[in-house]
């Protein structure tokens, strides 16, 4: 089963951690198309973790078409789908890519340090696909 980890004490909320987890994996092919995530219930239990922070998290993800819930059997990786405008996708890219930064930055990498890192996991996530 897929196991989410997050950081109770960091800047970002939980929902958000559990969503970029749960997208990440999915980017990687940890998670394919029609896995089962854990219910609800049982996220927020191995989480220690509000079990409404938990259903944010999957709601925001279903929206996103990331996810699909199936009434009465739970929720799964939904198929690669574009749902989103060019403008939607660049807005999003250049959100997630300032969190990104700001995260990195304030640990003190360099530029090039920043830059290498990049490419290396770029290689590797889309070598994964």
């Amino acid at each position: 089963m897929f196991e989410i980890k997050v950081s109770p004490g960091g800047n970002r909320p939980i929902y958000l951690q559990i969503m970029d987890r749960v997208r990440q994996a999915a980017a990687r092919g940890k998670l394919a198309v029609g896995d089962p995530l854990p219910s609800v219930r049982q996220l927020a239990e191995q989480l220690v973790v509000n079990h409404n922070t938990v259903a944010k998290a999957y709601a925001e993800l279903v929206r996103d078409g990331v996810l699909e819930s199936q009434h009465g059997r739970g929720v799964f990786v939904a198929k690669r789908r574009q749902v989103f405008s060019a403008a939607e996708r660049k807005r999003r890219f250049d959100d997630a890519l300032d969190v990104f930064l700001s995260e990195i930055v304030s640990l003190d990498f360099t530029s090039d340090q920043i830059q290498d890192a990049m490419a290396k996991r770029l290689v590797k996530m889309t070598a994964a696909r």
